[in-house]
Formats: C-alpha cells, sequence, structure tokens
C-alpha cells in the first residue's frame, strides 16, 4: 500500500510550530511520510523536528505590515504562492492538508482548496487567527486547541486540545517538589512577542521578596535580546542567582524543576504548563488579537491552578506578593501543580492524528 502523505503549513510562532512539531512525530510514528511548508521564521523552529520532514519555505505575505505599495503588493504575492503550492501538490499529492495559522499557511491551504484535497485546520487559542478566519467554512473542519474557542456558526469543530512536542510529553505529570527551604527554581518565560514587560516587572519582584525565600531561587528568565543585559545586570546587583537567555531550548527540562512559572499565557506555554502540571502566574498579552491569551488562561483560571494578572494591573507590588504567597505555601503550591495537571490534556496530539486519518479515510 502506497505510503501516505501530510502536508503541515504553519505560521512563524513557536504557537503554530510547536503543535506541528508534535503532529508530525505522531504522524511519522504511524507510517506517513510528513511535509511542512513554513516561511523563514518558521524555519527557526525546525531544529528540533524529525529529520524524516521534508521542510519547505513559502515567502508569505501578510496585510498587517509595511506602507501602501507593500500592501499592494500582497495579493499577487499570495496568488503565486497558491500557484506554486498547487503545481507541487499536483506532483506529490497529499492525502491531508492541515493548516496551524498564519500568513505562510495560506499557500497550502488556498492550493487545497482549489484542488478539493482533504483539508482542515488546527487553532491553538480560544479566538480564531486572522488566517484561519478565512479558511474556517472552507475546510472539513477546525480542531481547536482550548476549549471554548469562538466559531462561527455551522462551522464543523472538535476539542483536541493543544500537541504538545516529546520533550514536553516525557515529563508529562513529572513530580513536583513543593517550596521550602532548600533551592527553588523560577522558571520566567516571555513567548515570542511583547516580553518586555516581565523584564521591567519580574527581576524587581524578586529582589523584593522576603530574603528567607529569595536566598533560595534560582531564576531562569527568558529575555529579548534587547533587554538581556539590564536584566542580567539587575539579577547580578541584588545578588540573585539568575540565568538569562533569548530563548530556552530546554524549556520542558526547566519546567519540571521548576517550583513557579511566570509567563504570557500563550497556547503553547499554557499547554506544556497544564501537562507538566506546574503553579503558575499567568500575564496575559494585551495586545494579543482578539485578546486571545486571557481566553487561553480561562482553563488554568477555572481550575485554580494559576494566577492571572491582566497586564494593566501588573506592578511590582502584586506580583511580588503573588510569588510569595505561593513560594510560601507548599500545600497551595502542590494543589495548584495537581490542578494544572486536572486542565491538560496529554493526547492532544493522538486525538489530532487520529482527525487526521479520518480525513484522509472521508478523502
Amino acid at each position: 500500500m502506497a505510503q501516505k502523505m501530510l502536508l503541515m503549513a504553519a505560521g512563524g510562532t513557536g504557537g503554530h510550530m510547536f503543535p506541528a512539531q508534535a503532529l508530525a512525530e505522531m504522524m511519522l510514528a504511524r507510517g506517513w511520510r510528513v511535509k511542512l511548508s513554513t516561511d523563514a521564521r518558521g524555519a527557526r523552529y525546525t531544529a528540533s523536528f524529525p529529520s524524516a520532514v521534508e521542510i519547505s519555505q513559502v515567502s508569505s505575505a501578510t496585510f498587517a505590515r509595511g506602507g501602501l505599495l507593500a500592501k499592494a503588493l500582497v495579493a499577487p504575492k499570495i496568488a503565486g504562492g497558491v500557484l506554486s503550492m498547487m503545481m507541487q501538490m499536483r506532483r506529490d499529492r497529499p492525502d491531508a492538508v492541515i493548516g496551524f495559522g498564519g500568513y505562510p499557511s495560506i499557500p497550502a491551504l488556498g492550493a487545497a482548496m482549489l484542488l478539493k484535497l482533504p483539508r482542515m485546520i488546527h487553532e491553538q487559542n480560544g479566538v480564531l487567527g486572522r488566517v484561519n478566519q478565512i479558511f474556517a467554512a472552507r475546510v472539513a473542519g477546525v480542531a481547536c486547541g482550548t476549549w471554548p474557542t469562538a466559531l462561527p456558526e455551522g462551522v464543523a469543530h472538535e476539542h483536541v486540545g493543544n500537541p504538545v512536542r516529546s520533550a514536553v510529553m516525557e515529563r508529562a505529570g513529572a513530580g513536583y517538589i513543593p517550596p521550602g527551604d532548600y533551592p527553588m527554581s523560577l522558571l520566567v518565560m516571555g513567548g515570542s512577542q511583547g516580553a518586555r514587560i516581565l523584564s521591567d516587572v519580574v527581576p524587581a519582584a524578586v529582589a523584593a521578596l522576603p530574603e528567607e525565600i529569595r536566598k533560595h531561587l534560582r531564576v531562569s528568565h527568558q529575555a529579548r535580546a534587547e533587554d538581556l543585559d539590564r536584566v542580567n545586570a539587575f539579577y547580578a546587583e541584588h545578588g540573585i542567582n539568575a540565568d538569562v537567555q533569548t530563548f530556552f531550548t530546554d524549556v520542558p527540562s526547566r519546567m519540571s524543576e521548576a517550583q513557579l512559572v511566570i509567563s504570557r499565557s500563550g497556547a503553547s506555554s499554557v499547554a506544556d504548563i497544564s501537562v507538566i502540571g506546574r503553579p503558575s502566574i499567568l500575564i496575559p498579552y494585551a495586545a494579543a488579537a482578539g485578546d486571545h491569551q486571557t481566553a487561553n488562561a480561562r482553563g488554568l483560571v477555572d481550575a485554580n491552578a494559576t494566577v492571572m494578572i491582566p497586564e494593566s494591573a501588573l506592578d511590582i507590588p502584586a506580583l511580588t506578593e503573588h510569588m510569595g504567597a505561593i513560594l510560601s505555601n507548599p500545600q497551595a503550591a502542590t494543589q495548584m501543580s495537581a490542578a494544572a495537571l486536572s486542565a491538560g490534556v496529554p493526547d492532544a496530539a493522538e486525538r489530532l492524528a487520529a482527525l487526521v486519518e479520518q480525513l484522509a479515510e472521508e478523502g
């Protein structure tokens, strides 16, 4: 029997690329060939993809940036991308096409639509992204990562959860060591956008913690390149043991060792926190389209697994107070850890793979 082939298309953020990686791992294990279409930004995330995934880069265009001339050139660029993808699909016909959102998924989904190939989308957030809004009614269905997801009426949908990479699954439900008078770890993750406020507030909030907590704390802080030096300098000046980097390649390992995670509520971060099971303080990115990061955090908030602080209410005293309350109360921290696990969907990749296989069967 001929080997089946899945074409995945995803835009260039971790939010799109991590679930795509998780699905790729699952489909390869099920004996499928897997291709990925992304852009130059997305290609930065592919180093940890399985080597069997065939990766091609498309030049993507976005209406969100650039002046009038740039915007005028978007439509021809997209049309060119769709035509080129149609030619590729005619040569090597996929059995199923799945888009994860972002502008680089337009050529693959547009071509699959014109060629009437089986196609679906996975939406990570509680609010449909711009590209997924365009295609939601033009695909077989929407696999939802966050529940509930706001969808147009009549669109077929299923809640599958947000697939997490195998490196996260290896730490799923890892034993939690509650805070105490021994070395403790704090993980601070900003996501790919808008992390400056965390660099402004978190170091000072850590410095303001009571000495008996602060002296035991090791901090892993993900900061933007332009904030790196000042964040490093601040921690050093205040005698705080901190590892500050622009990107941690070992987030699952750092998260499993953490007593507390402070993070944006991007869909992948929320999925990792819930599958590994850690207490968190979530600060939704206020500028996120449709305020989707607040929607993403809802499951952990409802489970009493997190403290959500709106960006408008984030200041040093508030953050110090919440951190101190969790790190000085082992029982509450342990309950938050268990509550996070209860909100997780560790088998999301399997659920999504089953939908892809069903889509290909129904053709």
